[in-house]
């Protein structure tokens, strides 16, 4: 068993809450048994290492079972949570390789699918709002996320938790630029519009049919939104109507509608 926060093994998990440790090893951290589960059914090979306390390995037997014992390591409470930045570890932290997909092979993808639908980010910083919309992408059907240069990275602890497992449905591109995302997209045949309070009304526009051909929705950032540059690369703007008294609503509220209302369209609901 590794007892010791500073056991070498520890501490280079560790190091993976850090951007800079994950870029240079092309590694990320999973915690919790939802989210082991979630990589052992849709990504097992990316998997490098597991650590479990004894509880953990006894409530959770049967899904550490499924881990190859080569990489199944015990660890001590004070151990794990050296690896976590969470209050209350759950007693699992796997350790897992990144895989990005290219910006071309994701909007290729999409535009292949029965139902093409992409979400381009643009430079949004949180990570509790990055992962809510992987998580809404995923459940509405969505295809790919285009994570663009200068947003949050999606698989910093805090992002990964949000996803809930999203991360290994979708295809996910990192660090291209929003204009070359949004160009992709339009390339593939796909609308590209943007959410933003200057557009036209979501409603409306469904009424156009503009929501139930191949769609990529752009995001902007939590704060400033998308600049009138960047709202100039999309097709349509879309605004959602506010019918009480709330002043706007949060991005990845927003980029749930939006995302849902393509669904719906493209499937006739």
């Amino acid at each position: 068993m590794l007892d010791s926060p500073r056991a070498p093994r520890v501490r280079a998990a560790a190091k993976l809450q850090q951007r800079t440790a994950r870029s240079e090893t092309g590694l990320f951290l999973l915690e919790g048994p939802a989210a082991l589960d979630e990589a052992l059914r849709f990504a097992p090979a990316s998997l490098v290492e597991v650590f479990a306390t004894d509880a953990a390995r006894e409530r959770h037997a049967e899904l550490l079972d499924r881990v190859d014992a080569r990489q199944l390591t015990a660890v001590s409470d004070r151990a794990l949570k050296a690896m976590t930045d969470t209050v209350r570890p759950q007693g699992i932290v796997a350790v897992a390789k990144q895989s990005p997909v290219s910006l071309e092979a994701a909007i290729e993808r999409a535009a292949a699918g029965e139902h093409p639908l992409v979400a381009i980010l643009h430079e949004v910083r949180d990570p509790g709002n990055l992962g809510t919309i992987l998580r809404a992408a995923d459940a509405a059907g969505a295809s790919a996320v285009v994570v663009t240069a200068n947003s949050v990275d999606p698989f910093s602890p805090k992002v990964v938790r949000s996803t809930t497992g999203s991360l290994f449905h979708l295809d996910v591109s990192v660090g291209a630029s929003t204009e070359d995302a949004v160009a992709a997209a339009q390339a593939a045949g796909l609308t590209v519009l943007a959410a933003d309070v200057s557009g036209d009304d979501l409603v409306a526009l469904r009424g156009e049919g503009m929501l139930s051909g191949p769609t990529a929705w752009l995001f902007g950032n939590e704060a400033r939104g998308l600049d009138e540059a960047t709202l100039a690369l999309a097709d349509r703007a879309a605004r959602l109507p506010i019918y009480g008294r709330a002043e706007s609503l949060n991005l990845a509220t927003a980029a749930s509608v939006c995302l849902y209302q393509s669904a719906f369209a493209q499937r006739g609901v």
